[in-house]
């Protein structure tokens, strides 16, 4: 039975898609209420602006950030083939989540957009500590972000992670 989600969490969510799906405009105070299935007052309860509900999220990205890179350190597979095999892997709360807080940073919304340079950094930080190459780790970032890219646009190629695979096995 799936676990039931805190009316917080519903309507972070709920701000969430809307960002997603239809853009910072359509994501209206109205709008996530009734997304989320609750009254205003009751969105209001938990987030009394719309800069506070920026907050909520951005916050809630941290702590979903911050899981990732536990289990990005601690994976078998080992850091780089977590991080590849994540990069492609869109359609979770943690992916619906970057994209709606890169919707946001791209209104010059400094808390989001520092929130994804803190993500960002930590994912190179553990690829670094691993690979023990600033260069390489910078390059094995660069690619997870084109198949970042390449997975949520809809423009991904099948074989990619496979194609990238092959060319990390020539590298020494």
């Amino acid at each position: 039975m799936p676990e039931e989600r805190s009316t917080r969490d519903r309507v972070l969510d709920a701000f969430e898609r809307l960002l997603v799906g239809a853009g910072s405009r359509a994501a209206t105070l109205d709008a996530v209420a009734a997304e989320a299935g609750v009254s205003k007052g009751g969105l209001l309860y938990h987030f009394h602006s719309r800069e506070a509900l920026v907050e909520g999220m951005v916050e809630r990205l941290r702590e979903q950030a911050r899981a990732d890179v536990t289990k990005m350190v601690s994976a078998p597979q080992g850091p780089v083939e977590f991080y590849l095999e994540t990069s492609v892997d869109s359609g979770s709360d943690f992916d619906r989540a970057l994209i709606a807080a890169s919707r946001i940073a791209q209104e010059n919304d400094a808390g989001a957009r520092t929130a994804l340079a803190d993500i960002r950094e930590a994912w190179f930080d553990v690829l670094n500590e691993h690979l023990g190459d600033v260069a390489l780790a910078r390059t094995i970032q660069l690619i997870g972000d084109g198949l970042y890219f390449d997975d949520t646009t809809g423009l991904a190629h099948p074989d990619a992670l496979t194609h990238v695979r092959e060319v990390l096995k020539r590298l020494p």
